[in-house]
């Protein structure tokens, strides 16, 4: 039978997602430490942005004092890109000593372990012992003047490699839910998929949509919607007609005659929050990827052969939360980071009194250090 945990167990209420505002009340905000650590505006920087790490670093002293430690000497991360999570560790190393590990599970490949200078990186997550081992090696002492910092969404849950598809399927699923909504009427998600939005993921769109799934999820929108045929939609961005998604939601904007009233409902939204500035412009649907997370979580019985599990439900990654508990009952300090929107992880306004937010919902556990 298979473990259960929230990711609360290990990280109680030291959880930052990406409006940077700690989901325990007592720690500073975002909006109270901007200044301080060095922004010259009150915006959101993104994880690979050294003023990421100073706010990080300024939440980590705010936590180890109210703890009632010593301040922090060395610092641990747990993550699954050598992209954000590499260099966010990499920029949290100007300010104390770093080691990072970066894991994915390819399991058609043998067991590959690197390492150089602060980071470790693994084809599979079992080597997280290996990791342990090796920052005990390095002279990392694991005690109470010590970080760990785990990435959330497909490192501590939905594990790259082996359980990041069914993350994937929940923002599917939201889009799906906001699609059929907004246009009514039969979904057929095949050819959606083909069609606008799995193209919109390929990495050759990226400088298009910045990769932000508010902005994919509005565009597919509105090319399956027909304010932009697909058609004239991929010749206007193969030509570079299209080239960037502001001129795409201007254009739009001058069609909004064209739209249905959801449509236009969405269109509003959209424009409304990207004129102050937010970088979640497309709430609501966000919203409903909150609800299709949770609805993957913890739902599948016991007897389901664990193939399909990883393939269909979202679960916690074993070895990262053993590392995490092993640490905490050392006295490391353990704190959770995310880049996905509160929106996405937080109950939205209309849900149900007892909604949890997203690292308070008790899940399954697959895999383990031991």
């Amino acid at each position: 039978m298979y473990r259960r945990k929230s990711l609360a167990d290990f990280l109680g209420d030291r959880v930052a997602y990406r409006n940077l505002v700690p989901a325990d009340p007592t720690l500073p905000r975002l909006a109270d430490v901007w200044q301080e650590v060095g922004l010259e505006t009150l915006r959101i920087p993104r994880k690979t942005e050294p003023m990421y790490a100073a706010v990080i670093y300024r939440f980590l002293q705010a936590t180890q004092a109210q703890r009632g430690e010593p301040p922090l000497e060395r610092l641990l991360f747990v993550g699954d890109t050598l992209m954000n999570d590499g260099t966010a560790a990499k920029n949290l190393g100007d300010y104390l000593p770093m080691r990072c590990f970066i894991g994915a599970d390819r399991l058609a490949q043998a067991k590959q372990i690197k390492t150089e200078g602060y980071l470790m990186q693994a084809n599979r997550w079992q080597a997280l012992a290996d990791f342990l081992a090796w920052v005990q090696a390095e002279g990392f002492e694991l005690n109470s003047r010590t970080a760990l910092l785990l990435d959330l969404d497909k490192t501590t849950h939905g594990a790259r490699g082996r359980n990041d598809q069914a993350i994937d399927q929940a923002r599917i699923n939201a889009v799906r839910w906001t699609v059929e909504e907004v246009l009514g009427g039969t979904f057929d998600e095949a050819a959606f998929r083909s069609a606008v939005y799995d193209r919109l993921n390929l990495p050759e769109y990226h400088p298009f949509t910045v990769d932000n799934q508010d902005y994919k999820a509005y565009i597919s929108l509105m090319v399956a919607g027909q304010v932009y045929s697909p058609e004239c939609f991929w010749a206007d961005l193969e030509t570079g007609r299209l080239t960037g998604f502001y001129q795409f939601v201007t254009l739009c904007d001058a069609r909004q005659s064209q739209m249905s009233a959801g449509l236009l409902a969405a269109h509003r939204e959209v424009t409304g929050n990207m004129a102050k500035g937010d970088p979640t412009p497309f709430k609501s649907f966000r919203f409903r990827e909150y609800h299709a997370t949770v609805s993957l979580i913890n739902m599948l019985p016991d007897d389901t052969p664990q193939a399909d599990i990883l393939a269909r439900e979202i679960v916690m990654t074993g070895e990262v939360a053993d590392l995490a508990e092993q640490l905490a009952a050392q006295g490391v300090l353990v704190f959770g980071l995310s880049d996905k929107p509160d929106e996405a992880t937080l109950p939205p306004p209309a849900s149900a009194q007892d909604a949890l937010p997203l690292h308070r919902v008790v899940m399954r556990v697959v895999g383990g250090l031991h």
